[in-house]
């Protein structure tokens, strides 16, 4: 045992790495230890709620009102629908790795064991980077929403309030990362049920004055608007709002029963898919006409012009805007909440696989990962501080090279599963072993990754057409970053892909204990 800023932390030298306690080793009732020394702790409905609350975020509640003004009602529906069907085919792709092998590193050990360790490396790092940058982000939102309720509190102080809280929570125990997600989303969830209700009895005229019942749809050209273009621009937008939907393959890493826990929130990604976005879409689009100016509002510091604030407002609840001022600070923090979790994990994962400093494998008592906590809450620090001084051109080159990142792992995830099964069946494996199946084998993650390779290079198709060579650059800078990542680690370790023959196949070791131990 050593000591790192007064956290007391688990020094595993070569050989600890090597020989990991076994998964049913325990310090504390119900919580099993990993072969990283991670708990177990996350429980079936931690996971439920991590995998819903990854796909509701400020791009529900706020950024869905431009995309209806940009493509129209029906041009957004469809958009979001493609989305969707992306988004459920990578996450099908993950539930089938993830309850195989359920690792924090997950998409870095699969991207490692599946196609080879460079790749892995440069998935692994822009992972991170991703969510780290994020953090940063979130913490800027989170000042401006507050100045609603305290405009004379300058932003900087509630954004180290909100660091500080977060870091402590992720600091105490897997559990409790997974509690307050839980009631984090939990609230999302809420206002997204409660809009989804008032928006259907407005429809019906029992809710509000003067419902304008389906007339929005009636005119193809306003349904539609813009045609295939605006949909096709709208489809980049959307692709963002649903980054984070691949938490719940890092939270399988720390879950009490990954093989049963896994496959029921992956199941249901899809339908609540259906229901919150497109089911918002839909209602938005019957009661908001497309050329309201309100619905190009598109940032965080205007709650007021919302969809969801102007849907509530319309339905006669006076205090719209101050309830969805809190529901998008639930969701900022939610955000951050979880971007710290996942970005701590995937450094602790690179370090014990030898791709990082070994300093972010130390964990301490209650197996978190501190030194890897406290290094990404640094990068959040760092980049909330650039925007604060006034950085703004590089803070927003950060920001676009972290969201095209999150598009290329999900990539990652489509190229990892495709190989995976080939790997599985070329071992003289039977697919019906496996605890969870993804659907449309092959060709569902080659479609995901063909519709993933389309969003990364149309990120911004337009400045590339114009020629406006300064935001081709800010909206592309992620991706050579990526390459060299992976070119220049190939080149310096001389990996290659890994054959089908010789992939790492191999679950946690005693697993199957940890799922006879833990309770239905």
């Amino acid at each position: 045992m050593t000591s790192l800023g007064g956290t007391s932390l688990d020094v595993k030298d070569d050989a600890a790495t090597q020989h990991a306690p076994s998964p049913t080793e325990t310090s504390a009732p119900g919580s099993a230890v990993t072969t990283n020394g991670l708990r177990r702790g996350l429980t079936s409905r931690h996971l439920q709620m991590i995998a819903i609350g990854g796909a509701i975020g400020t791009g529900l509640f706020v950024a869905s009102g431009s995309t209806i003004s940009q493509a129209g009602p029906g041009g957004a529906l469809v958009a979001y629908a493609l989305v969707g069907l992306m988004v459920f085919l990578t996450m099908q792709s993950l539930g089938e790795m993830s309850a195989r092998i359920p690792v924090a590193g997950s998409f870095q050990s699969f991207a490692t064991r599946f196609v080879s360790p460079s790749f892995g490396f440069a998935i692994g790092w822009n992972y991170w980077f991703n969510w780290a940058i994020t953090v940063a982000a979130e913490l800027v939102a989170a000042g401006i929403i507050m100045d609603f309720w305290f405009p004379g509190v300058p932003g900087w102080v509630w954004a180290g309030i909100f660091l500080v809280m977060l870091t402590g929570l992720n600091a105490l125990s897997a559990k409790s990362f997974g509690e307050s997600e839980f009631w984090l989303s939990a609230v999302k969830v809420g206002a997204v049920v409660l809009f989804l209700i008032a928006g259907v009895l407005m429809i019906f005229g029992i809710l509000g004055d003067n419902s304008p019942g389906l007339s929005n749809w009636e005119n193809r050209g306003d349904v539609f608007h813009g045609g295939w273009v605006s949909i096709v621009s709208v489809f980049m937008v959307a692709g963002f709002s649903f980054q984070g939907t691949e938490l719940v393959g890092v939270a399988a890493g720390e879950a009490k029963n990954p093989r049963r826990e896994v496959p029921k929130a992956i199941r249901t990604v899809f339908w609540r898919i259906m229901l919150f976005y497109i089911g918002a879409i839909f209602i938005i689009g019957c009661l908001i006409p497309f050329t309201d100016p309100s619905l190009l509002a598109s940032g965080e510091a205007d709650v007021a012009s919302s969809p969801f604030t102007l849907v509530f407002s319309r339905a006669g609840v006076a205090f719209a805007a101050a309830l969805m001022n809190a529901v998008i600070l639930t969701a900022i923090l939610s955000a951050g909440n979880s971007g710290l979790y996942a970005s701590t994990r995937m450094l602790h994962a690179m370090a014990h696989d030898g791709m990082a400093p070994k300093i972010f494998g130390l964990l301490n008592a209650r197996g978190v990962p501190i030194p890897a906590l406290l290094a990404t809450a640094a990068v959040g620090l760092f980049g909330f501080l650039s925007a604060l001084i006034g950085q703004g051109t590089a803070y927003s080159w950060l920001l676009n090279m972290s969201g095209l990142c999150g598009f290329i792992v999900w990539a990652g995830i489509a190229l990892s599963h495709y190989r995976f099964r080939r790997g599985f069946l070329a071992q003289g494996n039977n697919v019906q072993d496996l605890p969870y199946k993804a659907a449309l084998f092959p060709v569902g993650p080659l479609l995901a990754f063909a519709l993933l390779i389309l969003v990364i290079a149309g990120q911004n198709y337009e400045a590339v057409l114009a020629g406006r060579t300064a935001e081709v650059l800010s909206s592309y800078i992620g991706l050579p970053i990526f390459l060299a990542l992976w070119l220049v680690h190939r080149y310096k370790t001389k990996s290659r892909v890994v054959p089908l023959l010789e992939m790492d196949l191999a679950p946690p070791q005693g697993l199957d204990d940890v799922a006879r131990s833990a309770k239905p």
